[in-house]
């Protein structure tokens, strides 16, 4: 299979035709895998990236610990994000 291009001026002419080089187009040298790579490549850099960090006023608790561990007669506790507590 031969493989020529046209080349247009301007205005839309045809001013000349290129054969290409067999060695180069022929369909044997295709390389299906690399293709899908590069095109999973462009919808990845096409995606609208949202990722960021919460700032003060985003956070609803802190993560620190209530009070220590032994010692309070209080039962043990975690944070106050935890299910367990109001709002956790």
């Amino acid at each position: 299979m031969s493989y020529s291009i046209e080349v247009y001026n301007a205005k839309g002419k045809v001013v000349k035709s290129l054969d290409l080089k067999k060695e180069l187009f022929d369909d044997s040298m295709i390389n299906a895998s690399i293709i899908h790579e590069y095109y999973l490549l462009q919808r990845a850099n096409a995606r609208l990236v949202n990722a960021h960090t919460k700032t003060r006023s985003e956070v609803s608790v802190s993560g620190r610990k209530l009070y220590r561990q032994k010692g309070t007669g209080n039962a043990r506790v975690g944070d106050a994000g935890s299910p367990v507590r109001r709002k956790g």
